[in-house]
Parts: C-alpha cells; structure tokens; sequence
C-alpha cells in the first residue's frame, strides 16, 4: 500500500503520462493516454474518473492536472530522468534499456536515493534525451525541428521529446545513429515523402518525417 501522502503507482503512470503528452504539445484526450499505455479506452476512462476523484486532473474534454497533480507528476517524471541518467553514464545501458528500467525505478525510488543519484551525477538538468529534469537549472535551448531546416543546414541536436521515446524501435535507431544530444550534423538531403537524409561523424543516416518533425535541434 501506499504511504500517506504518496499515490498508488497507476496514479503516477497516468499523472506521468498527461503531463509529458502536455510536454509534447500532444492534444491530451483519453484516445492519447490509450495510445501512450497502451491500455484500453475504458480502462482509460475508469481511471480519469478515478483521478477526478482524487483531485489529481480536471477533464472538460481536455484533461489538464491540477497542481496536487502536477506535483505528484513532476516528482515521477523528475525520478524517472534521473534514473536514466544513472542508468546510462554511470551503468553504461543502452537508451532503450535504462527508459525500460526507469519506468520501474520511479515508482519505488525513495527521496533520500534520488537526492544521493542526483549528487553523484552532479545535478543534471536533462535526461539522456535532452528532456528537462524537474526541478533542476534547467534552461530552455532555442530549438526547432529537424524537419523546419532546409537542406545544408548545420544542426546540434538539442532533445529527443517523450513521443519518440516510445516509438517502438526507435531509441535503438537513434542512439545507434549518434542522434544524440549534443551531437551536431548536416542535412544534406530531403526526400518527397519528408525523410531526410543527416549526416553525422561521416555517417549518412535516413530520419523519416515522424522523427524528424520532433527531434528538436538548434543551428
């Protein structure tokens, strides 16, 4: 059971869920957070009446948290980017690895342990994927999408937002590519269908329209 004051963990997964769909720019509706979890619609709307009992969201069609919501969100999310931060610089897994397991780290993690992985790890302010940690010095980077740059453009790729982190095969794609923060390129071609082509380290990789709508660079 839960100890006064904290959520049962389906709580903090939808409260997780609603708040980085926001992050995205997403359109927050339950058809959104069934595709997100990969649960069904009703099982969806049981559970938003649910969180409207708790005070944890309001849902006028939109589904926005409150601030007890928000609160509960962000402690989750601030858990879960930390843990990969550990989970890749310090156990060296791969991306797609340490999301996995820090979906697990989050609900359990203690605030003592997430204050100690925080020091060790110097206070980072993004996840491996450029995402902001919550409450750290994050500072937001001008940054556009791929996809808006024209062909011969420089680019440094500044983030790689939630949506595409749970794109089936796509973290493996990325962290393969070197399509990774801080990690800078050229785009050297642009297909009719939206793919383009980037070149990164002397390698010439294909970034479909999905990605590179919302791999987030500055140039």
């Amino acid at each position: 059971m839960p100890a006064p004051g904290e959520h049962h963990p389906a709580f903090e997964e939808y409260c997780e869920c609603i708040f980085e769909l926001d992050e995205d720019d997403v359109e927050v509706i339950q058809a959104r957070i069934a595709e997100r979890l990969q649960v069904s619609r009703p099982a969806v709307s049981e559970m938003i009446r649910r969180l409207e009992s708790e005070g944890l969201i309001v849902n006028d069609g939109t589904i926005t948290l409150t601030a007890s919501g928000r609160e509960l969100a962000e402690r989750v999310v601030r858990r879960h980017r930390i843990a990969e931060r550990f989970l890749t610089d310090v156990l060296q897994l791969s991306w797609a690895e340490a999301h996995h397991e820090a979906g697990k780290w989050e609900h359990i993690m203690s605030q003592s342990v997430e204050e100690a992985m925080d020091r060790m790890l110097g206070s980072p302010t993004t996840c491996p994927h450029g995402n902001p940690i919550p409450g750290s010095d994050y500072e937001n980077p001008d940054s556009k999408p791929l996809a808006t740059l024209a062909v011969g453009s420089n680019f440094t790729v500044s983030r790689i937002p939630e949506e595409l982190e749970f794109t089936p095969g796509l973290l493996e794609f990325l962290e393969s590519a070197a399509i990774q923060p801080g990690r800078a390129g050229t785009i050297t071609a642009a297909s009719p269908d939206g793919t383009l082509t980037v070149e990164i380290d002397g390698r010439h990789i294909g970034v479909g329209s999905f990605a590179s709508e919302r791999i987030l660079v500055t140039n």
